[in-house]
């Protein structure tokens, strides 16, 4: 494989490689963003209705807390309710709330960090299979 299929073979991988990078920078900054500025509080948790718009299965519970300034805030979870971690309708779960922007939450415990150092891999894997196939095929 070369030449014009080649090229582009190696130019859409890194390309891929470069934007799956990013995403898992940007989302392990953004995690310790909210670590360090979020305000703690504890969040009711309130299962929904799937609905056919619905693209996430199970759909996700609402979480619903108060910010320092008295207003209620509902927003739809980060993370899905599983097996080894529910997220019971009812219960209460520890997030963190961006005061300047109290719908970007975290709920303390399940970050996801794997999630987003798993694309940071898979973004240099890409990068570097790119570029040994670039310096091999063409």
């Amino acid at each position: 494989m070369g030449g014009t299929a080649g090229f582009a073979v190696v130019v859409f991988g890194a390309l891929g490689g470069v934007v799956a990078y990013l995403a898992g920078v940007v989302g392990l900054r953004e995690l310790r963003r909210l670590r360090r500025v979020g305000v703690p509080v504890r969040a009711l948790v309130r299962a929904r209705v799937a609905t056919p718009e619905d693209r996430a299965l199970p759909p996700r519970p609402l979480l619903q807390f108060e910010t320092a300034d008295g207003r209620v805030v509902e927003v739809f979870s980060p993370v899905p309710s599983t097996a080894r971690h529910p997220l019971p309708d009812g219960g209460y779960v520890p997030v963190r709330y961006d005061p300047a922007d109290p719908r970007q939450v975290l709920v303390d415990g399940r970050e996801r960090v794997r999630l987003e150092y798993g694309f940071v891999a898979l973004g240099l894997l890409m990068v570097l299979v790119s570029i040994t196939l670039g310096a091999a095929v063409l």
